[in-house]
């Protein structure tokens, strides 16, 4: 069978239609992360409709991450084989799908079947979204300030997503917080059709079975190991040990490969691409365990309830969105290196501050800590994907943004479970805050070294 061609990428694109194309990957970013943002404030409403343990509602939080981690190698290299506007719009139409068949649940076993269906739409989309900036924008500097817009949406997200949730639920039910991601869904879908050309490189490739199984193995013994640790099993160690067994093999498998491997293995000799992944590593390890901890000390001492810790992380969440548009100008004023490393270091200070309170008060000092994690946040996170796509070809963007989208869920994932046990090892409370926040403070700084060591301006597009 003769492979498919598709048309390439236009260098004269105009400005005003870049601009619907950033318009389009924006919309489908916010229907990913407004959909995780809001499922958690419908748990308790969803428990009461169906009435569901708590080991069920569980996973209609983490059949959605679980699926996620598991599909994301899969979802980049789709977009590279078979079209990444082809993913993109794959991934949309599978979310509006997951999205209303939520609403529409009749059991909790549907709901979470819908909520697994909704992952592996988001496995297609994210990276299939910013493997097209790499595609589209083909100057570097162009190219960083288009993913400060586009990582700003994962702001906007976590600033509207609580607040638009808790209205609905009180005003419309639960399943109104899963019918707002299909208009926003079928709006990226229709978009896309109109305003992106499609690309592809297939050459020497292929969809590569074992490493596809080996790599999902290892990514979703991962995130099932934080899951199970979170609902105080013990499978989590098996998960774990199947984990790096599978990574290993993996590895394995990927060099016997060279080249046409699923994760080519010479993208690891680049140092700016090393750097990202570390340093996109260390800022999603340090700031998912805060999100984890913070509010469950306010809550244990009674500080705030959990409306109020919702509404005391807003100025984290705000700052994030005001402050990444902007990122891309910064980095090419005072450069790439200064951005990332001073950006990720920003977040270890803001953890830091975090760490001299007690138990997260008084809270205009914990304020602080965390309006300085968003400005890290904010400064970091759009550069760190630019570098990361900017180190490959762009025959390999989609594996470059999923690897990229790995590394922020591997450091979540670790993040809050050694923060987490850091906390308990310290008996919780105010120690143990302390103990985890000056460990995740710890973690930032060296990710910033890292970055400052490493990473290094694009020589080309």
């Amino acid at each position: 069978m003769p492979l498919l061609t598709f048309a390439q990428p236009n260098a004269a694109t105009a400005t005003s239609q870049r601009g619907i194309i950033l318009l389009t990957l924006c919309l489908g970013v916010l229907v990913a992360q407004v959909d995780t943002s809001v499922v958690n404030l419908a748990a308790h409403p969803i428990g009461m409709a169906f009435s569901a343990p708590v080991a069920a509602l569980q996973w209609v939080l983490d059949g959605y991450n679980l699926t996620y981690a598991v599909l994301l190698l899969t979802g980049g290299l789709l977009a590279d084989l078979y079209g990444r506007r082809r993913a993109f719009q794959a991934g949309a139409a599978i979310l509006a799908a997951a999205s209303l068949a939520c609403a529409l649940a009749p059991t909790i076993g549907i709901l979470i079947a819908a909520r697994v269906a909704a992952g592996a739409g988001s496995a297609l989309l994210l990276p299939a979204s910013l493997a097209i900036v790499r595609v589209v924008w083909t100057d570097p500097a162009e190219r960083r300030r288009a993913l400060g817009v586009w990582a700003s949406c994962n702001g906007l997200a976590f600033v509207i997503g609580p607040t638009l949730g808790g209205l609905l639920i009180e005003h419309f039910g639960w399943p109104s917080v899963f019918l707002i991601s299909v208009p926003l869904a079928l709006a990226a879908l229709i978009l896309a059709a109109w305003a992106i050309d499609e690309t592809a490189h297939p050459q020497d490739r292929h969809f590569d079975l074992p490493g596809q199984l080996t790599g999902a193995a290892a990514l979703g013994g991962l995130a099932f190991a934080a899951i199970d640790g979170h609902q105080g099993g013990h499978a989590w160690i098996a998960a774990l040990a199947v984990s790096a067994a599978a990574f290993l093999c993996f590895l394995a498998l990927q060099r016997r490969r060279g080249p046409a491997a699923l994760v080519p293995l010479d993208l690891f000799r680049n140092r700016s691409f090393c750097g990202a992944i570390v340093a996109t590593a260390s800022m999603t390890f340090g700031i998912y365990g805060m999100i984890f901890l913070l509010p469950l000390v306010w809550q244990a001492t009674h500080v705030l309830g959990p409306e109020q810790a919702g509404f005391a992380l807003m100025p984290c969440a705000l700052v994030f969105f005001l402050v990444s548009p902007r990122s891309g100008h910064l980095a090419q004023r005072i450069g790439i290196r200064a951005i990332t490393a001073g950006g990720t270091a920003t977040i270890g200070i803001g953890l830091l501050v975090l760490a001299t309170t007690h138990a997260g008060r008084p809270l205009p000092l914990a304020t602080v800590g965390l309006t300085l994690t968003g400005i890290g946040m904010g400064l970091n996170t759009g550069p760190l994907m630019s570098v990361a796509v900017d180190s490959v070809t762009a025959a390999r963007s989609g594996t470059a943004s999923a690897l990229i989208n790995v590394a922020r869920m591997a450091g979540a994932t670790l993040g809050v479970a050694i923060l987490g046990a850091a906390f308990a090892l310290w008996h919780g409370g105010a120690p143990g805050l302390r103990a985890a926040m000056l460990g995740g403070g710890i973690v930032q700084c060296l990710g910033a070294t890292i970055a400052c060591a490493t990473i290094r301006p694009a020589r080309s597009a």
